[in-house]
């Protein structure tokens, strides 16, 4: 509102990864506002929400393909909690500590997080047991072993929810090979995974989705944040025999919403997906990411006193500090600087998500001023 310039290393919570304001997705949203600004959801779909479908369908690892629209991130989690427990017609969910899946009670009953589930305990469903998330050096057979262990003594539990990185708690990557580990014991316990890629997808580690360094296929896909290039739009994207469970419409759809399938935001969503593909930005994010990874760990090299570690992959990394009250300073000190980063994880962690179009001289750059910051007494 001063009319200062930032470089936004958070592209605005995840959202902007194509750019903030990206011509293509604006073009697109200012034409699909003089033609049809909102639609009537599932009782008179339009036709471009048929071609968002099937676009994602296109991209989706796997047979992937079936969607359920929503607003945001948490609208997606709902959708795909309500159809695990419709495909399997078990209530229980196995989530894992340290995860954030939004805030509708729904999506807080997987998150994990205290200082967002105390406030409201007494009305947080029951439904998900939560078990420890493992971090990058954890024992992938020890971490597999807690969950196998669940999934045979609970058979209620219907599904899995699981972020491929977790982002909220501080750029968490789990061992390799953990994931599809995962897959194998879903399959094993005949439960279904809930991929929550709301932050990981559409490029931001790399590859279209964080699931595909693995090889891996949930049953349920969920994802938003980027993929509307800045307009609210998510969606809940599983397998035709998961999705086929909540049967034909008897006149009254069991899961809907008024905005479901925005024209508008499904307009922005073609735009942004098509600057991805033209611009190719998974791979273009490997190497930019690989490049300010480099940056990051000679920083931590000159710094050993104040970084303890460098986190993450493609352009979804992480530094954390020597304590939180460095890190909070760092995020004024580098505001002062021009530069827009946020704490995560218990505040220790300075993530960096910027946008995929994000060029080597602005990362040049922010290394640079985050080194001076560092220097500051």
């Amino acid at each position: 509102m001063d009319g200062n310039s930032f470089l936004d290393l958070t592209a605005a919570f995840g959202v902007a990864s194509v750019g903030h304001t990206n011509p293509r997705v604006a073009v697109a949203v200012a034409e699909q506002s003089q033609k049809l600004i909102h639609g009537m959801g599932d009782v008179h779909p339009p036709a471009i929400k048929a071609e968002l479908a099937r676009k994602i369908a296109e991209k989706t690892p796997g047979d992937l393909g079936y969607c359920l629209f929503g607003s945001d991130g948490a609208d997606a989690v709902e959708a795909a909690l309500k159809t695990a427990c419709r495909a399997t017609g078990k209530p229980g969910v196995l989530a894992f500590q340290g995860g954030y899946h939004g805030l509708t009670y729904g999506a807080l009953a997987v998150t994990s997080r205290d200082d967002f589930r105390a406030p409201f305990i007494e009305q947080v469903p029951t439904f998900a047991r939560h078990v420890p998330y493992p971090k990058a050096q954890d024992s992938l057979e020890e971490s597999l072993r807690l969950v196998e262990e669940i999934l045979y003594k609970d058979r209620t539990i219907g599904a899995v929810i699981v972020e491929p990185i977790q982002g909220r708690e501080g750029i968490v990557e789990p061992p390799r090979g953990w994931l599809s580990g995962l897959r194998a014991l879903c399959d094993r316990y005949g439960v279904l995974l809930i991929a929550d890629e709301i932050f990981t997808g559409w490029g931001r580690t790399g590859d279209w989705f964080a699931c595909d360094a693995e090889g891996v296929v949930p049953d349920i896909l969920c994802v938003g944040k980027a993929m509307g290039g800045g307009f609210p739009i998510s969606a809940c994207v599983a397998r035709p025999e998961v999705m086929a469970a909540w049967g034909e419409s008897r006149g009254e759809a069991l899961h809907t919403s008024t905005f479901l399938g925005s024209p508008v935001g499904c307009a922005a969503a073609l735009a942004a997906i098509s600057e991805m593909e033209t611009r190719d930005l998974p791979r273009r994010t490997r190497e930019t990411g690989a490049y300010f990874k480099e940056q990051l760990v000679h920083l931590h090299e000159k710094n050993l006193n104040m970084i303890a570690e460098v986190r993450g992959r493609g352009l979804m990394l992480g530094l954390r500090l020597a304590s939180s009250a460095l890190a909070l300073r760092l995020v004024y000190d580098l505001l002062a600087r021009g530069i827009i980063v946020l704490p995560a994880g218990s505040g220790d962690v300075l993530e960096f998500v910027p946008p995929l179009t994000i060029e080597q001289e602005q990362i040049d750059w922010a290394v640079k001023q985050i080194d001076a910051a560092l220097g500051q007494p």
